[in-house]
């Protein structure tokens, strides 16, 4: 039987354990599975609906879109008709995908970029329900030296700046070639010098593994500046390639346990590519997430 002395001293050695462990309480709270629809792409352009729904049964109740630049669209459908398939899926979209908008494809400009209609682009993530616009690659083109660097992270005070004026967050995803030191400097901290109430991250696991970081590292220097992670798994090959998470190298486990530190919101399972059908992939990589990790 609980007595009040019991019941009192089981509350306390509580108390005291959550206390000793706040980051480990905080890799729990999490109740959205996202996936970055790149990881799709094939099944996105051939039946949206159908992929849509098909990652709702799986149990993915996020998605993070990527691809908005040149038709101005979601997939296909205008914002508000897009956001109403992911209502009916029980799904959010908190987090999408832009381009700088620098880079001509086909040589042609594209439209809803950093650079080009952006306050369309945002007025678009809002009717959606975005709640974070990130800038999520720069070609070669757009790279250059430190000097194009600073340029770039003036481009994204100001893109955050717009984007504060609707409500919503703006975030650079990372690849590898940022970590990539230029004259002792690495173009990384250039960008995170952007103003950090404007411009966040987005923390891609494996391309700043691969490159030699340590992701809890960068949350102790610079605690709450990465609201959102792509959880990508690296294989045990050479070549060191994408594989599903928890079939690979990094511990997800440890970088989870620092996600209050990290400032975590939203997280989203991406592979590049996938050795066969992508469905089989996510399937057992949100598997693994439920099983360990939330």
């Amino acid at each position: 039987m609980t007595t009040r002395r019991s019941f009192l001293k089981s509350s306390a050695l509580l108390s005291a354990g959550m206390l000793a462990a706040p980051n480990l309480m905080a890799a729990y709270k999490h109740k959205y599975i996202g996936l970055q629809l790149y990881t799709v792409r094939d099944a996105m352009q051939k039946d949206p609906l159908g992929t849509l729904a098909r990652l709702a049964k799986l149990g993915y109740n996020s998605v993070e879109g990527a691809t908005y630049t040149g038709d101005q669209k979601f997939y296909g459908m205008e914002p508000k008709a897009f956001a109403k398939v992911l209502k009916q899926n029980g799904q959010i979209m908190p987090s999408s995908h832009y381009r700088l908008g620098k880079e001509q494809i086909n040589g042609e400009s594209q439209k809803g970029t950093i650079m080009r209609d952006w306050d369309k682009a945002v007025d678009d993530a809002d009717a959606v329900g975005v709640k974070y616009m990130v800038c999520a690659y720069l070609s070669p083109n757009e790279r250059g030296n430190m000097d194009d660097y600073k340029v770039i992270a003036d481009q994204l005070n100001k893109a955050g700046e717009r984007c504060k004026q609707s409500g919503i967050q703006l975030c650079y995803h990372n690849h590898d070639f940022e970590f990539v030191a230029q004259g002792g400097q690495l173009p990384y901290d250039m960008l995170l010098a952007t103003d950090k109430n404007l411009v966040k991250m987005e923390l891609d696991l494996f391309w700043a593994t691969k490159a030699g970081q340590d992701p809890i590292a960068l949350f102790n220097k610079h605690p709450g500046r990465f609201p959102l992670w792509h959880v990508k798994d690296m294989d045990r090959t050479p070549p060191h390639m994408f594989t599903e998470v928890g079939n690979g190298t990094i511990d997800f486990k440890r970088i989870f346990k620092e996600a209050n530190k990290a400032g975590l919101k939203y997280f989203f399972v991406e592979q590049d590519r996938t050795p066969g059908d992508p469905f089989i992939s996510v399937t057992q990589s949100i598997s693994y997430i439920k099983k360990n990790l939330i």
